[in-house]
């Protein structure tokens, strides 16, 4: 059989979400121990989409085969029983066995979160980008408004991407303010590695005066990724959620 999770994390502590050979942690090595302790068998578990190190997750979805029969609350509880503090299974199901946690999600929703003040917040430093300066916020929702739909976003992929094709389709991203705090929320088909960091470093460069909105445009027309702006720090950048028709 085939079971699903969601899996909420904070990043902070973890070296990303894929086991490496140096024996670092990460999410997927926490989860497979757990998981393996549940069925009593070692379970390999695949994921809708893998996190760098620091970045937080709210729902991110996996999933693994077993032969072990097992109630769908015994896999939730009976996992986070063995998970540390900073991850925790958010539901458990049985699926199709057709079902696969990458392939079947036909959509992605991230958001990157900005704390602009002139002073840090000690408690916002691990889940928050912090920018002291002021920001444009009109030009920079102008600027983002341009990155709606079918495009090339080779400007916004990072050199290890491993993705067939850059041509992605943004279906919505906006910038929602809120007193000191900045979210950028983006859902697409599918993401580039450090898409979403790339044009959230981007978009600054224009919210902070240096550039203007329709800049942009002049980046994702070069397909030249040294032409778009820094890659912005990870700890501000959450997975939100994966969208499936049959789940």
């Amino acid at each position: 059989m085939k079971i699903a999770l969601g899996v909420e994390y904070l990043g902070t502590d973890f070296f990303g979400w894929q086991i490496q050979k140096s024996g670092l942690r990460t999410v997927q090595g926490a989860v497979e121990l757990a998981l393996s302790k549940v069925a009593d068998h070692p379970v390999r578990v695949f994921c809708c989409g893998r996190t760098d190190s620091g970045v937080h997750a709210i729902e991110q979805v996996i999933h693994f085969e077993t032969e072990i029969s097992r109630t769908n609350n015994a896999w939730l509880f009976g996992g986070n029983v063995n998970l540390p503090s900073d991850v925790n299974f958010t539901w458990a199901k049985e699926v199709a066995e057709d079902f696969h946690a990458r392939f079947n999600a036909y959509a992605r929703s991230y958001e990157y979160k900005i704390h602009n003040n002139p002073i840090r917040s000690s408690l916002k430093t691990n889940y928050y980008l912090w920018e002291p300066r002021n920001l444009n916020i009109i030009e920079m929702k102008k600027a983002v408004s341009f990155l709606v739909g079918e495009h090339d976003f080779s400007c916004f992929r990072g050199r290890l991407c491993q993705a067939k094709t850059p041509i992605k389709t943004i279906e919505y991203i906006d910038i929602i303010e809120s007193n000191d705090e900045l979210i950028l929320k983006i859902k697409a088909n599918a993401f580039l590695h450090h898409m979403v960091r790339n044009i959230v470093g981007t978009v600054l460069k224009i919210g902070r005066g240096e550039k203007d909105a329709e800049w942009i445009l002049s980046v994702l027309d070069s397909k030249d990724r040294r032409k778009a702006g820094p890659t912005a720090e990870p700890q501000g950048l959450y997975f939100i959620k994966a969208f499936y028709e049959n789940l």
